[in-house]
């Protein structure tokens, strides 16, 4: 007669170590990443308008307003392209345990996006002292319409990597917050690669 096989030894023959491994992706990153998504439909939805607009137009930029600042705008672009190495930093500082370099790093990046848009910002203001209106026509409303959704994405990354920081200088030693900064770089990344396309179809 042959012997019987107790349950938890069955348990222990068809059990499969798979299912106690983590998912392929955590909940927080694939929700960002649908995010992110909807975002790139949004900037193309605002990106088609505009080269509908430019090829059109029989003259673009128009003329009688005034040029955008191409040079201004070029060292902004490098303070924001800075800002994702020092995220990227900031990010190995996570995933090192380096608390002190964590810290640093991501009050730097904050502090770059947060000139990215102060220039932005003074820089708009000086184009409409000199007549470039949002109510000037096509040319001035895709402009601000188009750059001014990126800053507000940029003003968002900042005031999230302002939460970031606060949570991790208020963690308890051991706490770990990798998963907090890893998303927050995931967004910045997304922000810092968006701009150099919006410089290169409206500036030029």
């Amino acid at each position: 007669m042959a012997r019987a096989i107790p349950l938890s030894g069955l348990r222990s023959v068809h059990h499969d170590p798979a299912f106690d491994s983590a998912p392929l992706i955590s909940n927080g990153r694939l929700a960002v990443l649908i995010l992110l998504c909807a975002e790139a439909m949004l900037f193309g939805g605002f990106i088609g308008a505009f080269l509908i607009y430019k090829l059109s137009a029989p003259f673009w930029p128009p003329p009688g307003l005034p040029r955008l600042p191409i040079a201004v705008t070029w060292a902004n672009t490098m303070v924001l392209l800075a800002s994702a190495l020092t995220m990227k930093l900031a990010v190995e500082a996570a995933r090192g345990g380096r608390r002190l370099h964590l810290r640093a790093w991501l009050t730097l990046t904050a502090a770059l996006g947060a000139l990215f848009v102060s220039v932005q910002g003074s820089e708009w203001v000086r184009l409409e002292a000199h007549g470039l209106h949002l109510r000037s026509g096509n040319y001035a409303a895709t402009f601000y319409v188009l750059i001014g959704l990126h800053a507000l994405h940029v003003v968002c990354a900042v005031l999230w990597l302002l939460g970031v920081t606060m949570a991790v200088v208020l963690a308890r030693p051991g706490q770990d917050r990798r998963g907090a900064v890893e998303l927050c770089a995931i967004y910045w990344y997304f922000v810092c690669a968006v701009w150099p396309l919006l410089f290169g179809l409206v500036y030029f």
